[in-house]
């Protein structure tokens, strides 16, 4: 795990200090963070889908069939990626209210960083739980929103006042941006993929 990936979480406004410092050489190193960090909640719930299950009543155990958790799977991938480029691409097109003229990279890169604890609480899908997820990703969301508030100022050199009320632009988008292709991506796995179940009695 890479130096400035660990101070956000314990040093978060070095972190961003340290983060815009290694995009301006290397105005796409965000994009090995998020191709990669995507993949822990992709391949935790295909795991957890296929391995462990869960249970809709007693004594019964649902698990996925491989090929509907790799749809799934990939499906959330392709999801989480374009999710928040679009979320990028939004954050770079209200900065035309504000004081900052970030890049479209910076704006990606922002975002990528900001959803890292997300990313992270996907480790959750190991074992697929309605109030564990809940549970660990309210709390992952409530540190990316903290990250965003605290970051953006920072990562877009912007003035305080300025970069709260940009925060707080950016936070509504981003929480459409992601419900909407969410749903959208949970609507076309029932309806169009026709996901195969597998029960099994559990003594």
């Amino acid at each position: 795990m890479s130096a400035p990936l660990v101070r956000l979480f314990t040093q978060p406004n070095f972190a961003w200090t340290d983060i815009r410092r290694e995009e301006e050489p290397h105005p796409r190193h965000y994009l090995a963070h998020l191709l990669l960090l995507a993949l822990i909640p992709a391949v935790c719930l295909f795991i957890g889908t296929t391995q462990v299950g869960w249970s809709l009543a007693v004594g019964e155990n649902v698990r996925l069939s491989t090929a509907s958790a790799l749809q799934l799977s990939v499906l959330l991938y392709v999801t989480i990626v374009a999710g928040v480029a679009i979320i990028g691409g939004f954050i770079r097109w209200m900065s035309r209210s504000f004081d900052a003229r970030p890049t479209l990279n910076q704006c990606i890169g922002f975002a990528a960083y900001t959803v890292t604890p997300v990313f992270l609480a996907g480790i959750a899908g190991l074992y697929p739980s309605r109030w564990l997820a809940i549970l660990v990703l309210g709390a992952a969301s409530i540190y990316s929103t903290f990250l965003l508030f605290v970051g953006l100022p920072t990562f877009m050199h912007e003035r305080k006042e300025q970069g709260l009320l940009y925060s707080a632009c950016v936070w509504g988008v981003g929480l459409l941006v992601l419900v909407t292709m969410l749903v959208s991506m949970i609507l076309l796995w029932f309806n169009v993929l026709i996901p195969e179940y597998l029960r099994t009695t559990v003594s």
